[in-house]
């Protein structure tokens, strides 16, 4: 499939302060997932038709619904509100 979203590296640096620690077994990449998620929500696809480039659907599904229970996307837009816009 062509025309797959990729975070930059300065996107990435602006969000990594959001990211959860991770603790104990190494996530899967975050920037993968997260691209992976940005892309199934901004294309309206379900879990199970995201392209193989974004890894398992499974892994982009639990990891946007554990983010999700926990706060992350919201905390995410808070503050780069209050960064003051994009870049």
């Amino acid at each position: 499939m062509s025309n797959l979203f990729w975070l930059t590296d300065a996107q990435m640096e602006r969000l990594k302060p959001f990211f959860p620690k991770s603790h104990g077994k190494p996530r899967v990449d975050d920037r993968r997932v997260l691209s992976g998620i940005i892309f199934i929500n901004r294309n309206g696809l379900r879990w199970c038709d995201a392209p193989r480039e974004y890894g398992p659907p499974k892994t982009l599904y639990n990891r946007w619904k554990r983010w999700g229970d926990m706060g992350v996307f919201a905390r995410m837009m808070e503050g780069l509100a209050s960064e003051g816009g994009e870049e």
